[in-house]
């Protein structure tokens, strides 16, 4: 019995639930547990150096995905997929964790959810351009038209150029894009629980190593700082993975990404219930602006799959 099978042990293993609507569950479940992501980090920002929790929430994790990944004996992977693991982790191991924790503190938790509804267009951009595939005008269109109401959210206020953590928060999303679009690459020949594991373990020395000399110990400490450091850790850069990939492979891909679409309203919910954020009309516009552009432009990616 796998890792994840364990995990849907309980209400989701009764035979009441078809397949279908357990991927649509776990795609669901971890959506809302990434959406806590940027209200956690802009949480622990207040108490830990930010380079140092972008490090130690993937150092943390990869002891418990070294320890997952010895416990099921899982074979070691080939030469190439240990190549496509390491760009994987430059982009949901180091790049991703590192820059949003350098965002959110001199950017609310709030703006940078509009900024990530970005990223399943994005993932989508490069899942294409890895597989060589060619997609129909709206896509690209879609594509652009999104970026623009990023830009523009971006010089909010008058602005007339982005602001520094708008830049550093978009290039971690694009980090990320890349990162994911090469993991489901690999997830096509491996349990996808397998490809998040071996990433952290691969780049645990850099991981620990920066970890170590940011500085460990908290500015000054806090057991709800410790804890939203330990839901990075654990949550955000681990388990909410295995949910995630495993809920695809039940319902599908094309039907349990479209949860993704809600992850920017999630991360606004979250940002004002725990950090009180005040999330202005212009805020809702621009997310519900870019979650429809990234809606359409997946319709037309699988519109034109379906045709073909």
């Amino acid at each position: 019995m796998s890792l994840v099978t364990r995990l849907e042990q309980g209400s989701l293993s009764q035979p009441t639930w078809s397949a279908p609507q357990k991927g649509l569950l776990l795609g669901l479940l971890a959506t809302v547990l990434f959406s806590m992501t940027l209200p956690a980090t802009r949480w622990s920002v207040q108490f830990f150096d930010p380079i140092a929790i972008g490090f130690g929430r993937s150092a943390i994790a990869s002891i418990v995905a070294a320890i997952l990944l010895r416990a099921f004996n899982v074979p070691w992977p080939s030469a190439r997929q240990i190549r496509l693991l390491l760009l994987t982790a430059c982009g949901v191991v180091l790049g991703f964790p590192v820059l949003s924790a350098l965002a959110m503190k001199e950017m609310g938790a709030a703006q940078g959810g509009v900024l990530m509804g970005i990223l399943p267009l994005l993932t989508a951009v490069f899942g294409s351009l890895l597989n060589h595939e060619r997609n129909p005008l709206g896509f690209w269109l879609c594509s652009l038209a999104g970026a623009l109401v990023v830009i523009a959210f971006s010089c909010r206020g008058g602005a007339t150029s982005v602001s520094f953590g708008d830049f550093v928060l978009m290039l971690g999303i694009l980090l990320s894009a890349i990162g994911y679009a090469l993991g489901g690459k690999l997830s096509a020949e491996m349990p996808g629980w397998q490809v998040i594991c071996w990433a952290l373990v691969f780049t645990a020395p850099i991981t620990w190593s920066g970890y170590l000399w940011f500085g460990v110990a908290p500015l000054q400490h806090s057991f709800s700082g410790w804890l939203a450091f330990i839901y990075l850790a654990l949550v955000s850069q681990l388990f909410g993975f295995f949910l995630w990939n495993k809920g695809l492979a039940l319902g599908g891909i094309s039907r349990v990404s479209q949860i993704q679409l809600l992850q920017p309203f999630f991360t606004l919910l979250l940002a004002g219930v725990f950090l009180g954020e005040v999330i202005d009309l212009w805020t809702l516009m621009c997310a519900a602006l870019v979650v429809a552009l990234v809606y359409s432009g997946r319709r037309f990616k699988l519109n034109q799959e379906v045709k073909s």
